[in-house]
This record gives structure tokens, sequence and C-alpha cells, in this order.
């Protein structure tokens, strides 16, 4: 039995600005830290050999401290047994001043057992009964079918076949093709398997077919989009013409969590999700609170977020309040000896959240009121002392 590890889409050197600079490090960090999890799987599962079908860099020129990065886990996670095989995609294509080009530093510093895929006929001998076949990118974007262009099986060649190399396949509804990739290249060049990359999402594009055509998907997500990533290939072959047995393992650290939040219920039973500080959260607040609630909303946000002084509950938590709403009426909430002046303010204030044709100048008067209601909760130490 032929023992592989498939991967793909590491995309070293994302950057995720939509985030807090702090979530941005804690998320570009954890695109290099997964590959240490990636060859322990390796290790672990006592694989023959590592695939690594493109897109490992999120460009062809990443910063120094991402290709040094990853000649350091290598030398750090060492699988002399397993060689290691890394072939440019098209966000990292094979150029002449890209990081897999034979100049670069980063070529120098990679273990012998790391071999970048820099030959469009590159062939290696995984052991006397089976052949690796892989074949680079060379451009952001192509026509040519890479799988296609791999040699076709001669007559009475018994070996394992396994092709590598990075594109798309034709069955995503409304997916833009790059380098595209026949269904049936697989069976079409006699290979046993086909390591493809550039979906984030785990899947067997072939799953009724005798080859497998397989995206293991990015191991650590990249967006709330990529559904069924973090996770790798573990593949085993056993002779030509049976169809190898292809398991998912999971590697990421992040789990990804879009969330929408229609009642303080539902909120309040987020807090409640297992390994919440593993989970990238986005809360969507679609709800209507009273003053009162709104209160403890905040209280819930600041308890998952974090302060200053405290870990938040979510690992990284982004919140959209675009539909959070104040209760009409709940002024109500306020005591009835308010001083003077802050019982004019609070009528002015809700004159305006009821009356003004301006939906952001509403929206104002909801945040002030709310901002009110909280000094007022506080009591005489934060108000002067006659507001309890």
């Amino acid at each position: 039995m032929l023992r592989l590890l498939h991967t793909a889409d590491w995309h070293l050197g994302r950057r995720f600005p939509s985030f807090p600079e702090e979530a941005q490090k804690k998320l570009s960090r954890a695109r290099m830290e997964v590959v240490g999890r990636i060859l322990d799987a390796a290790r672990r599962n006592r694989v023959h050999a590592v695939l690594c079908a493109g897109d490992l860099f999120d460009d062809p020129a990443p910063a120094p401290d991402f290709w040094e990065g990853l000649a350091k886990a290598f030398h750090d996670h060492p699988t002399p047994e397993a060689p290691v095989f890394l072939v440019p995609g098209n966000h990292d294509p094979l150029t002449a001043e890209s990081v897999w080009s034979a100049g670069h530093p980063f070529r120098g510093r990679l273990p012998a057992w790391v071999h970048v895929v820099d030959r469009d006929d590159f062939v290696f001998d995984l052991s006397p009964d089976a052949v690796l076949y892989a074949r680079p990118c060379r451009s952001k974007a192509g026509e040519n079918d890479l799988a296609m262009a791999l040699p076709a099986r001669e007559p009475g060649d018994a070996r394992l076949r396994i092709g590598c190399v990075h594109g798309s396949t034709f069955d995503l509804p409304g997916y833009q093709t790059n380098f595209p990739i026949r269904r049936e290249a697989g069976v079409l060049r006699g290979l046993d398997y086909l390591a493809i990359g550039d979906v984030h999402s785990f899947r067997d594009v072939t799953a009724r077919e005798p080859v497998p055509t397989v995206y293991p998907g990015t191991p650590e997500p990249l967006s709330f989009e990529d559904s069924g990533a973090g996770k790798v290939a573990l593949v085993a072959l056993f002779r030509h013409g049976s169809r190898p047995r292809v398991e998912e393992e999971p590697v990421a650290f992040w789990r990804w969590l879009d969330v929408r939040c229609r009642s303080m219920n539902e909120l309040r039973g987020l807090l409640t999700t297992p390994d919440l500080e593993r989970h990238v959260v986005r809360l969507h607040l679609d709800l209507t609170v009273s003053l009162a609630e709104e209160s403890e909303l905040e209280r819930i946000v600041r308890d998952l977020e974090g302060t200053d002084a405290t870990h938040g509950r979510a690992g990284i938590l982004v919140v959209d309040r675009a539909k959070l709403r104040i209760e009409a009426g709940s002024v109500d909430a306020f005591p009835d000896d308010l001083p003077p002046v802050l019982q004019d303010t609070v009528a002015r204030l809700d004159r305006i959240r009821t009356q003004a044709v301006d939906e952001a100048e509403r929206e104002k008067a909801n945040r002030a009121l709310a901002h009110l209601y909280k000094l007022v909760q506080r009591g005489d130490e934060l108000i002067g002392g006659g507001a309890k």
C-alpha cells in the first residue's frame, strides 16, 4: 500500500484587511502554523509522500517572513522518509522572479527531501512500483489543461501513477475556470490518483469515477464562505485498477462562524458554543431590544470580544449592528425621578428617534438614549448623585 498526504492552497502571506490589526496577525500566523500540523499528520500517518498542489504562497514574491518561515517549518518538522513536493499554482506561479526560481534564496534553505516542481516534465519515482508526475503553473491565468499535459500510461505499465497539478474542474456552477482540468483527465492519462488544488473546500469531484480527482481544500479557512475547509486528504493506493481510499483529516486551528442572532436568547446561546476561543465569529445583530436588554447585549458583546484587561470568549469577533434596533417606547425604562435636565434630554432624543425623517439621525438618537440609560444605571457615582 502507498500512503500519501495531499494538501494545497496554504496561501502563506495572505492579508486580512477587513479585520482589526491584532486579528489580522492571528489569522496570518495561523496559515504558517498549520504547516507544522500538516507535517505532523504526515509523520503520524506514516505516509510515503506529501503532495502540495499549488497556491502555497498568496503571491509569487512573498515577504521574507513567509518564505523563511516555511523553510524553518520544514527544518523543524523533518520527515525525511516522506519526500515533500511543492507545486507552483496560479497565485504563486513559477517565473524567473518568483520564490520558486532556482536563484531565489528560499530554494537554498530547503532540506534535500523537499522538492520544487520547476519543470514541465517533472517525474519522481516514489517506489519501484509508484511514480509521481507533476507540472507547475507558469502564470497567474491560463487556458491549458495541465493534467492532460501529463504523460499517458504506456502499454504494460502496471505501476501506480499519481498526478499533481493546480487548476479548476468544470463541475462548479458559475465558477470561473483557470487552468481548466477535464473531469476525466485522470482516466485519460492512465492515473490512479489526481491531486489538484484551487478550490478551498474538500471535494472529490469524481466520487463515482475509478480515479479520484480531489481538492483537499485550504488547511486554514480564508473566509466565512470556506465551508469544508481546514483539512488534508489522506490517500491509500493499493494497486493499479483498484480505486484508492481517500479520507479527510482536520488540521485547522480556526473555525469560522457566521451567525445571525434574532433574539436575546440566541445571543445568550452563542456564549455556550464549544471551543469558542478557536472561532472567528461574524455576529449579525438582527433584533429589536429594549434599553434594558441593550445594556445586557453590550455586556455580552464585551464578554465575547474582550477588553484591554480581559481576553474575549471568542477568538476573533466582528460585529454587524446594521439591523440592531431599540424598541419603541423603551424610554419608559428611565426612572420617573430623573433630574429635569435629563428628563428634557430623554424627551428630546425620543422625539428625534420617532419623528426624524433621516434614518441616520434616528439611529444616533437611539444610540444616545442607550448610552444615557447605561449612565443612569450606574447611578450616582457617574452622574453626580441625582439620577438613581
